[in-house]
C-alpha cells in the first residue's frame, strides 16, 4: 500500500511554477522547489516522477491558469470588435508596473523556448502548440474587429501580432522599454 498524499497537488505545482518560471527549468534547484512547495526531494519524486515531471505539470498549469484566462475573451465563440484591443491593453497593464511579476519574469515557455530544456522534443512541441494558440486566439481577434476584411490580410495581421507579443514576452526580462514598444506597435495595427 503506498502512501497517502498530504499535499494539495495544484498548490505544489503553482509554487514549482514560479521557480522554474523565474530561474528556468535548469536553474531550478531541487532545493529551491523543496522550499517552495514545502515538499522533500521523495515526494516531490514520488508524486511527479522526476524535477522534468514537475516542470510539464508546471507548464499546464502555466497554460490553464494564466495564459489561456488572458486569452479566453479572443477564443469565444462570438469575439466582441474590441477584444482584441482590450488583450494587447491588458497585457500591456501586465507588463507596465516594473514591480509586477509578469513584467520581471517574461513568459514561462517563451523563457524556456531560449533555454537548453527547448533542445527537449515535448518542450519544443510545448513552446509551438502555445504559440499556435496564441496566434489562433489573435487571429480570431482582429477577425472579429475587421469583419470585411481578406482573410489574408487577417491573416498577415495576426501573423505579424503574434511574433510583437512573442517579442514583447522574450524582451521584457531586459528591457522593458522595448518590450512595451513591440506590444504597443501590435496594438497601433489593430486600431
Amino acid at each position: 500500500m503506498g502512501r497517502q498524499q498530504m499535499f494539495d497537488t495544484a498548490e505544489v505545482v503553482r509554487a514549482a511554477r514560479t521557480v522554474f518560471w523565474q530561474h528556468g527549468y535548469e536553474d531550478a534547484s531541487i532545493p529551491d522547489l523543496e522550499a517552495a512547495t514545502g515538499l522533500k526531494r521523495s515526494s516531490i519524486y514520488h508524486a511527479f516522477d522526476s524535477k522534468r515531471g514537475l516542470f510539464d505539470a508546471a507548464v499546464n498549469s502555466y497554460l490553464d491558469e494564466v495564459v489561456r484566462p488572458r486569452l479566453r475573451p479572443l477564443t469565444v465563440p462570438q469575439v466582441s470588435p474590441d477584444a482584441i484591443v482590450e488583450y494587447f491593453t491588458g497585457l500591456r497593464a501586465a507588463l507596465e508596473r516594473s514591480d509586477s511579476f509578469t513584467a520581471e519574469n517574461g513568459c514561462l515557455l517563451i523563457n524556456a523556448a531560449g533555454a537548453p530544456i527547448a533542445h527537449d522534443a515535448a518542450v519544443r512541441e510545448s513552446v509551438a502548440a502555445y504559440r499556435g494558440e496564441l496566434h489562433t486566439a489573435i487571429r480570431s481577434g482582429i477577425a472579429a474587429r475587421y469583419p470585411d476584411r481578406p482573410a489574408d490580410e487577417v491573416d498577415r495581421l495576426a501573423e505579424t501580432c503574434t511574433a510583437l507579443v512573442v517579442a514583447t514576452f522574450a524582451l521584457t526580462r531586459v528591457d522593458a522599454d522595448a518590450a512595451l514598444g513591440s506590444l504597443d506597435a501590435a496594438q497601433r495595427l489593430v486600431d
